[in-house]
């Protein structure tokens, strides 16, 4: 699949021929990133900091806030890479510092080996400096401890010039059980879909930046259909993952999709159809998942309004249950319930709301027996999304809070605080 790329140099958005000369500047990086991470993770590789000229280490920091990233350029010691898989970076990539002595250190599958080649041969700091090794020897000996490997063909990076598809199998053989994303001159879908039949992602932005390649293109190039109309069945799901229904695709609604942001989709009847356009029941795009056998799409969204299904239900599939209808039922009735009810007293009092979660913890932590158990932890996740719901945050944001933590690799000891009791509650 394809890996967008965003390079920075001074704070912004840069592309270089080569790795030394300056082609384009492509101005602030952050409409890029919210862009480029509805489609997968975004290679973001601070060059500066590669070439030993500064850091753009702020900048990256927002960007890691907008979507999943590979972080590399310059990561030269342990603890900056700890430091950017504590900050939510899906994967660093390493390339100078590359040795087994320095991978060993940090999480296998967090890491990815940065072999940049010229002619054949692993260049170091910045493609200034030539090795004497290569790649296939280097990759021999990092494997057991990365999950994977980046290489970059420097003489065709930044000119178009498409992809070497010989040394491409070739490093895809070397790499073995590895995953292996293949970057220098790749220009066309055609060049996305050969590297996909391979088994190898593309690391693309040259071509993205001058618009010889279609991000929508792009992405889509990998994919198949045994549909005779040639539409790609779409799953569509809200941000926890629930589907909502099912939808049909083509190029021209995925286009539309990922560069408006927005849940668009190919109705047999309509054509292009975005959803909410005129029912007010819109989406928002937040990313777009080829399945493993590239023949259908997940789109996972933020849906606003009654719901997804025609008939006014929040999923094709009937009424949410659970946790998602609580949250839509507080929602609801956090804009339309009955002065003095119990609910508004609830939102319309702080006080009260604490007290009431405080009591149901407490109740939780004294229960005994499975069946206790169970409605205390009811009463307090009801409370608790009732927090939620007054403070004006969705369980969703919550969920991506959980997910952040878990992509950490620094562990703090656990230990409980001081009881709070007394006058101090």
């Amino acid at each position: 699949m394809i890996v967008p790329s965003i390079d920075l140099q001074g704070g912004q958005a840069v592309q270089l021929i080569g790795g030394a000369v300056l082609e384009l500047e492509a101005g602030d990086p952050r409409p890029l990133m919210q862009r480029f991470a509805r489609v997968g993770p975004v290679a973001v590789v601070d060059l500066d900091a590669a070439l030993g000229a500064g850091e753009n280490t702020a900048l990256i920091d927002e960007l890691v806030d907008l979507g999943p990233v590979r972080v590399g350029g310059g990561i030269r010691s342990v603890e900056a890479a700890r430091r950017w898989l504590d900050r939510g970076a899906e994967q660093v990539v390493v390339g100078t510092a590359a040795t087994p002595q320095f991978l060993g250190q940090l999480p296998r599958e967090r890491v990815i080996a940065a072999l940049d080649a010229r002619n054949g041969e692993v260049v170091v700091e910045g493609w200034t400096v030539g090795t004497g090794s290569r790649v296939a020897e280097r990759m021999a000996e990092l494997a057991p401890f990365v999950s994977g490997f980046l290489v970059t063909v420097v003489e065709r990076e930044g000119r178009l010039g498409g992809v070497d598809e010989t040394l491409a199998r070739s490093l895809r053989a070397a790499a073995g059980d590895r995953s292996l994303t293949y970057a220098g001159g790749v220009t066309t879908p055609a060049d996305v879909a050969v590297l996909d039949r391979l088994g190898i992602d593309a690391q693309v932005g040259m071509a993205l930046y001058t618009g010889r390649l279609d991000l929508a293109e792009g992405f889509t190039a990998p994919l198949s259909s045994d549909r005779p109309d040639g539409l790609w069945p779409t799953v569509v799901c809200d941000e926890t993952g629930r589907a909502l229904g099912l939808a049909y695709s083509d190029l021209q609604s995925v286009r539309a999709a990922i560069d408006g942001g927005v849940g668009a989709y190919h109705s047999r009847r309509r054509g292009l159809w975005v959803k909410g356009a005129s029912s007010g029941d819109t989406q928002e795009l937040l990313r777009v998942e080829v399945d493993c056998d590239r023949d259908a799409l997940r789109f996972i969204v933020r849906q606003t309004g009654a719901g997804f299904c025609h008939r006014g239900t929040a999923t094709c599939f009937g009424d949410a249950t659970g946790l998602a209808a609580l949250e839509t039922t507080l929602r609801q009735r956090r804009a339309s319930a009955p002065d003095g009810s119990y609910t508004a007293r609830l939102f319309d009092d702080p006080a009260l709301l604490d007290a009431k979660l405080r009591e149901e913890v407490e109740e939780l932590i004294a229960a005994e027996g499975r069946d206790e158990v169970v409605q205390e932890a009811a009463d307090v996740l009801f409370f608790t999304l009732t927090k939620l719901r007054a403070a004006g945050v969705p369980l969703a944001d919550v969920e991506r809070a959980l997910d952040a933590r878990a992509l950490r690799v620094s562990r703090r000891p656990g230990d409980a605080k001081p009881n709070r009791t007394g006058a101090e509650r």
